[in-house]
């Protein structure tokens, strides 16, 4: 099923499952930055389960080893639950990755919100940055100065696009988002948003 209709899924769930008056967890998506990585911050997938699960998470499962994970979790304050994943990981690993936790509806308002939905036939050239905070003085004039030529961006409801048709490995825009932005940011290619959208939409259900 194409991810914008998983979207459209996940939202009718999620106001079904609003409307009830009974107790539910709340489906999360977790975004760790910087583990994995050229042989460093070396965190098991694994492990993170393991982690999780003692932090109270339920139904664990993960995508990918650059560290993706979806879960259910009584808390209700995703900022302190970031905070102690975070902190538990440098407890037993020797680093804080930065720890960026959605609820299912804002996966959901990333792929419905998409600028460029033409570019979801090829789910690699496209990448959604999740920002940690809204961004107040946003540099969009120096972001499409240093943009490639066949690159396009967008900054929308709190998500910045960015179509890289040639790849981002020499892409300067790619390497100076954050930084013009002016607030951190975690990166997803439109194929890892899609699949930890399709496994948050199951475990909500």
């Amino acid at each position: 099923m194409p991810c914008r209709g998983l979207a459209l899924i996940a939202e009718k769930t999620n106001s079904r499952s609003k409307s009830r008056n009974w107790y539910r967890m709340r489906t999360y998506v977790a975004l760790f930055r910087g583990i994995n990585v050229g042989g460093k911050n070396i965190l098991p997938m694994r492990d993170l389960i393991t982690l999780l699960e003692n932090l109270g998470s339920r139904n664990v499962k993960t995508y990918i080893q650059s560290g993706n994970a979806v879960f259910k979790h009584d808390q209700e304050d995703a900022s302190l639950l970031s905070n102690k994943i975070a902190a538990a990981i440098k407890k037993r690993h020797g680093f804080e990755p930065r720890v960026l936790l959605l609820g299912l509806e804002q996966i959901e308002r990333a792929v419905q919100s998409n600028p460029f939905p033409e570019s979801e036939s090829d789910p690699k050239t496209l990448h959604v940055h999740f920002l940690a905070s809204d961004p107040t003085n946003p540099d969009l004039g120096d972001l499409e100065r240093i943009k490639g030529d066949s690159e396009r961006f967008a900054l929308k409801d709190g998500f910045f696009y960015l179509h890289a048709p040639e790849g981002i490995g020499r892409s300067k825009l790619a390497a100076n988002a954050e930084r013009l932005l002016g607030v951190a940011t975690t990166v997803r290619n439109w194929r890892t948003v899609c699949k930890v959208l399709a496994i948050a939409t199951e475990l909500d259900d």
